[in-house]
């Protein structure tokens, strides 16, 4: 990668005594700070060069973050008098770093339905002394401290564990609401459930959520050989050195005791011939430290964490569930999170939770685009709820790539039905020794990195897309098949039996493989505790952007920061309960969603048709315009074409007769789809620069003055649409409208 920078001189202790400890899971090793260094890559307070907020500061005169952001927000909210509306900017100015605030009036709001424009509040920000992490908490402590006692009612004072009362079968009150079942929200109800009653939220299935389709495994420094340093530098390396090395040395030093608690759970990993666990290899990573269940380890740990849950009588799963929107409201200048609203996708029946907290781990986005290795449940739900809500939202630019789905189009037995997601072959075939051919049996890896097939996934993706690109072709080849036989099939058995039934061995033959959406870099933003700028709401797992993985995530780093923030969001979460007031009463606070029954089956399933096929059309314009190798100019064209879609289907609803309370499974994902994807299209146009997954043809180079998150404030727009806005605010803003 061109412009890339070796770290810079910010040293890890090395004045500490080297400290001999058990591992406890086999093996001994020495831990000891060895002075390696490492690039400052996020450390500092924030000058944001916005002009409605503050001017960009001088050395000697650095705004915190904390201090632009609550101030912003307070100014606004004085002048009038009524919540910020987030929307996303489409007016970024071309050219420069800094990024103006697009801030408008409230108080008259002139926009037609058929022709609702989002408008998008960006900031990138100078960064000098603390780090993104320690910021974010010290933004959110100087919100809170300074609020005052909540206006909500204090009919709840005295009861600390509300167990799933029903003040009617539609509303429902817990004190810790969960939305996701993965492994970032299964583990963090488990933690909770000893201090109250928990409602655990997901779309489908209990066990339908991303981590299930993990096959790699979780990344972990479990071996003598290794060092928490070592995995630090991996992690920062293949980030392109934009990840939180505060956040970076939480996760990679806590991530060992994770592990133990999972087995302690019943969980069941690989064992190597001396009795150890079998830790693998994959792409980014110097050593081997990969913890994996044969190529099923997601699935095996949701088994766990799933068994533990449903014993637990302090948990109740509430399964297809779908989550509509966050129920916010103001305490002062801040925005409280006091549950959510759902629709029960088999009863058509709102349901309204009530809680003290609100963790959100709903998962990434990767249906924006037509292709990808994330299950249909992952439609960026949460991203757009918290996006909704207020919540800071980072990083958005980098979607990440998996450079190895299985290529059906390459299969002996094509597949009769197109899957709903990708076949993903796991980073490990090539840690394990699989290399990449074109159609010719040409190796190429080595032209693009001298690290070949064990680069990081940006770097593969994009070797992968120039091959298929040059030689007009549809997939390339990974070869495992020089290895023995018998391993290949103890490593890669869920593998091996997806190939066979299509009729490739791979044990013989090499694997159709082809680039596909896999993973959300960004998202909301978070501190150290998982804690957002919202009050109440907690984030962990891919829905949150932690700071941990910059630019591009390291292979398997994704459970790890999942299982070290869940279990980090415990403690604050439980003292937020413990001091939260709450009424019974607060379930009539705001308008209920409904499901448009009064439309007719006709005009319902009109709609739904329509909306699938808009939902391709989004999915053809992020897959052409928005993907591996990006321009501005094709960044541009997909922001209008996105634009346009959005008002075209929007006019399409509400011409039959869709009203924006209503509620529907269909609609209300695309609603989310459009939020996210016009996240991802604006953060892209906003970095002028190549770094990591975000790779563009007209600024093809690192640039170190830029190695600064992009950062997506709350703002009162001008102009909305119905994906911008939270459904119970919709009345009141379609009065405002002419």
């Amino acid at each position: 990668m061109d412009g890339v920078k070796g770290p810079v001189n910010i040293q890890l202790p090395n004045n500490k005594k080297e400290k001999e400890r058990e591992e406890g899971i086999g093996c001994r090793r020495t831990q000891g700070n060895d002075g390696a260094k490492y690039e400052d890559v996020c450390g500092g307070k924030l000058g944001c060069g916005a002009s409605e907020i503050a001017t960009t500061p001088s050395s000697n005169s650095i705004i915190s973050l904390s201090v632009v952001v609550a101030s912003y927000i307070r100014r606004r909210r004085q002048q009038h008098q009524q919540p910020l509306r987030i929307t996303m900017t489409t007016s970024i100015p071309a050219g420069g770093g800094k990024l103006n605030y697009g801030v408008g009036d409230c108080k008259r709001q002139g926009c037609r339905r058929s022709s609702w424009i989002t408008s998008v509040t960006f900031s990138r920000c100078i960064q000098k002394e603390i780090s993104w992490s320690r910021r974010v908490s010290k933004f959110l402590r100087i919100q809170r401290c300074s609020s005052s006692q909540s206006p909500i009612t204090e009919n709840w004072k005295s009861i600390r564990t509300v167990t799933s009362y029903k003040r009617d079968g539609s509303t429902k009150y817990f004190d810790f609401a969960v939305i996701g079942s993965g492994v970032a929200g299964l583990r963090y109800a488990l933690e909770v459930a000893k201090h109250g009653s928990v409602a655990v939220i997901t779309k489908a299935e209990s066990h339908e959520s991303n981590t299930k389709y993990a096959q790699g495994g979780v990344s972990a420094v479990l071996c003598p050989t290794d060092s928490v340093e070592s995995h630090m530098q991996d992690t920062i390396v293949a980030g392109a050195y934009l990840c939180d090395e505060e956040t970076v040395r939480v996760v990679c030093t806590e991530g060992p005791d994770r592990i133990r608690e999972l087995i302690a759970m019943g969980a069941s990993f690989d064992h190597g011939e001396d009795g150890n666990l079998h830790l693998a290899r994959e792409g980014g990573h110097s050593h081997h430290r990969i913890v994996h269940a044969a190529d099923v380890t997601g699935r095996e740990i949701e088994r766990a964490l799933l068994e533990a849950v449903l014993m637990d009588p302090n948990i109740t799963m509430f399964e297809h569930h779908f989550a509509i929107d966050l129920l916010t409201s103001q305490d002062g200048s801040d925005t409280v999170c006091l549950g959510v609203d759902t629709l029960n996708t088999e009863t058509l029946e709102v349901i309204r939770f009530i809680s003290k907290v609100t963790l959100l781990a709903s998962g990434g986005a990767g249906h924006i685009y037509p292709t990808t290795t994330n299950p249909p449940v992952a439609t960026g739900d949460g991203i757009a709820m918290a996006h909704r809500a207020e919540a800071v939202i980072s990083n958005m630019e980098f979607v990440q790539f998996h450079p190895t789905a299985l290529a059906d189009e390459g299969l002996p037995i094509r597949p009769t039905k197109t899957r709903e997601n990708a076949f993903l072959i796991t980073e490990a075939v090539r840690g394990d020794g699989g290399i990449l051919y074109n159609l010719d049996m040409e190796r190429f890896m080595p032209m693009y990195d001298e690290r070949a097939e064990l680069a990081p996934r940006d770097v593969v993706a994009r070797g992968i897309d120039d091959q298929l690109k040059k030689r007009n072709e549809k997939y390339v080849l990974l070869d495992i098949s020089h290895k023995p036989r018998e391993k290949i099939l103890s490593h890669f058995p869920n593998i091996a039996a997806e190939c066979l039934q299509y009729g490739l061995d791979i044990t013989r033959h090499p694997i159709p493989v082809v680039p596909a959406a896999h993973y959300m870099c960004g998202g909301v933003r978070a501190g150290l505790q998982g804690e957002t700028n919202v009050q109440g709401l907690y984030v962990a797992g891919e829905v949150a952007c932690t700071g941990l993985h910059g630019a591009n995530r390291l292979a398997s780093n994704s459970l790890l920061e999942a299982l070290v923030f869940a279990r980090r969001a415990v403690q604050p979460s439980i003292d937020h309960m413990k001091s939260s007031n709450l009424d019974f009463s607060a379930s009539n606070w705001w308008a209920r969603p409904f499901v448009p029954m009064a439309l007719g089956i006709n005009i319902t399933d009109k709609i739904i048709q329509m909306t699938k096929e808009v939902r391709k059309q989004l999915q053809a314009i992020m897959w052409k315009h928005v993907g591996i190798v990006r321009s501005t100019m094709r960044l541009k064209t997909a922001e209008r074409k996105i634009g346009e879609l959005e008002a075209k289907w929007e006019e399409y609803l509400f011409r039959e007769g869709w009203e924006p309370t209503m509620v529907g499974l269909e609609a209300c994902e695309m609603r989310n789809l459009f939020c996210c994807a016009k996240l991802v299209v604006s953060s892209a146009l906003a970095r002028h620069e190549s770094r990591g997954l975000h790779y563009t043809i007209d600024f093809p180079h690192l640039e170190e003055s830029l190695r600064l998150p992009t950062i997506i404030f709350p703002c009162s727009p001008v102009k909305g649409t119905w994906s911008s806005q939270q459904l119970h605010k919709q009345s009141k803003y379609l009065e405002l409208q002419p």
